[in-house]
């Protein structure tokens, strides 16, 4: 069976965050892959 191309149409952003604890850093990436998505 020939596999199907995949089509990438969404652009992709690695998101790294350094932070302590509590300082909201899941928060800031929950919202900014909300805003790329």
């Amino acid at each position: 069976m020939a596999k199907e191309k995949f089509d990438r149409s969404k652009e992709h952003a690695n998101i790294g965050t350094i932070g302590h604890v509590d300082h909201g850093k899941t928060t800031l990436t929950a919202a900014i892959a909300t805003v790329l998505a």
